[in-house]
């Protein structure tokens, strides 16, 4: 028996063909894993399964029967039910209030039974293992506990088909690991789990089968057990890739940036010391909220400092704001780029220039041949898959509007990069595109701090480790040093200090 069937779905925005007949099966109790490369149609394929985008041409079938109208609320109604990247909460409502939201029935005049609404959303956030006040407001959730109120509540919905999109991005490993235990036990229950990740190593871990999507055509459908990570890569990418991590040695000068005793109250951060020289990778480890990605912006001046010294090429500065930081050399790509990276709306050509406006201003007025210059030779030198800097940049895959992010702050010339995770949530191939671009940056002479949660990515790329540990330096590792468990040692508190 066939849960869900998909046969020759095709859908196309505005010429560009993002699906081209791709058929695709879910079978009761199975978790069938959706991977490709950004841009490959995995999203637009579960924006048809929702109803929210309807399909060109091509049938949706659930248990055998045509679907003649799928629109969010007849996909609902026939149990399915999606678990997005960026949760979909209403700020303004309480936990229990949005949990409750799709799931009482009754009319607009009903009496609403606030004791009931609040004890159902407590036992559906325990069965996540999400320790949430059901009365909190949502805006005021992390976005890890945003997420978990959204599993919960399509597993209220009593879900038969479950499409779960990227779901523990914002999750810590022991989120994440009580996901995949629910995840486990819906399968056991016999409920279908599309389950999309850029995560190999839990796409291994949990599904059953694998279907591969590469440029909005489906290329293989496999038994996961019959696929290995290497196959799977080459399958997504259409080639192999040689090097996700194209660390190559480069010329190492000067010491551009230096932090001496910094702290800062608000965000917890104290007596920080390091340098990063002209070429390096200064890669930053720790667990999280070890104070890593305060710690970037207290360097960029988003939370300045209240104590210690920040050096530029032996100068002290004041870093008291954003622009200050600008002025000085010091760019920042935040860890959350499309709240903070990227205005999705504008253009390209607008987001390269937009931290850069004062360069291509001419007697008060834009000058927009420049604009369209600078955004050309960063559309073509970092190769980013569009149809022209005039394309919105929330129509780009999560890998191309990262390269957007990259080039706005570039445009401004910095001497100091500040990357705050900067391949989360894009594929193999952009991942490895992203880091082929930081080598090259580090090349030209960039000093570099690469925050990041995915130590091989650390460990690849960093010519010397920072591990931070509640707000503090734990320890720093020479490249020829550095290990996982080495890493890991000085995150948990276990050692004083590692031999540089």
């Amino acid at each position: 028996m066939t849960l869900l069937r998909l046969q020759e779905v095709s859908k196309a925005f505005g010429g560009v063909r993002a699906l081209r007949g791709v058929s695709f099966d879910l079978r009761p109790g199975e978790i069938h894993a959706l991977v490709g490369e950004n841009g490959a149609g995995k999203s637009t394929l579960v924006r048809i399964l929702t109803g929210a985008v309807k399909a060109d041409s091509g049938t949706i079938e659930i248990e055998g029967r045509r679907v003649e109208r799928a629109d969010p609320v007849v996909m609902r109604g026939l149990g399915v039910a999606p678990i997005y990247q960026q949760p979909a909460l209403l700020p303004d409502l309480t936990v229990a209030e949005n949990i409750a939201m799709g799931l009482e029935r009754g009319g607009p005049w009903r009496r609403v039974d606030w004791r009931s609404r609040r004890e159902r959303a407590r036992q559906l956030l325990a069965r996540v293992g999400a320790a949430v006040d059901v009365d909190a407001l949502a805006h005021g959730l992390r976005m890890a506990e945003q997420q978990l109120v959204e599993i919960a509540r399509a597993l209220g919905a009593d879900a038969r088909i479950l499409l779960m999109d990227e779901p523990t991005a914002a999750l810590t490993d022991r989120e994440a690991t009580r996901l995949f235990e629910l995840i486990r036990d819906l399968r056991a229950h016999r409920v279908g789990v599309v389950y999309i990740s850029h995560r190999l190593e839990e796409v291994a871990a949990l599904a059953d089968r694998v279907s591969v999507l590469r440029d909005g055509e489906l290329v293989a459908t496999r038994d996961m057990a019959q696929v290995d990570r290497r196959e799977l890569i080459r399958l997504m990418v259409g080639r192999e890739i040689q090097a996700i991590f194209p660390k190559r040695a480069v010329p190492i000068g000067d010491v551009v940036l230096a932090a001496e005793g910094l702290a800062c109250r608000s965000s917890g951060i104290r007596g920080v010391s390091f340098q990063v020289r002209a070429g390096e990778i200064l890669g930053f480890a720790g667990l999280v909220g070890a104070g890593r990605t305060e710690l970037a912006r207290v360097l960029f001046g988003l939370t300045p400092a209240d104590e210690g010294v920040i050096r530029l090429r032996g100068a002290a500065v004041r870093v008291a704001a954003p622009a200050e930081a600008v002025r000085l050399g010091v760019a920042y790509l935040p860890e959350d780029r499309r709240r903070h990276g990227v205005i999705g709306e504008m253009s390209i050509a607008a987001n390269t220039t937009l931290a850069a406006l004062r360069a291509i201003t001419r007697a008060g007025f834009l000058d927009f041949a420049a604009e369209r210059e600078i955004a050309t030779t960063y559309l073509q030198r970092f190769a980013i898959k569009a149809p022209s800097i005039d394309a919105a940049v929330a129509t780009l895959s999560g890998g191309n509007q990262q390269k957007v992010a990259l080039a706005r702050w570039l445009a401004t010339r910095p001497s100091v990069l500040v990357l705050d995770e900067p391949t989360q949530g894009v594929d193999v191939g952009a991942k490895a595109e992203i880091h082929g671009l930081i080598v090259d940056l580090a090349a030209q002479g960039l000093a570099i701090l690469l925050v990041s949660s995915e130590l091989p990515e650390i460990l690849g790329m960093s010519d010397r480790v920072v591990v931070m540990r509640a707000g503090t330096v734990a320890g720093v590792l020479d490249r020829a040093v550095a290990t996982q468990e080495r890493i890991m040692t000085l995150a948990l508190g276990h050692a004083e200090s590692v031999p540089a």
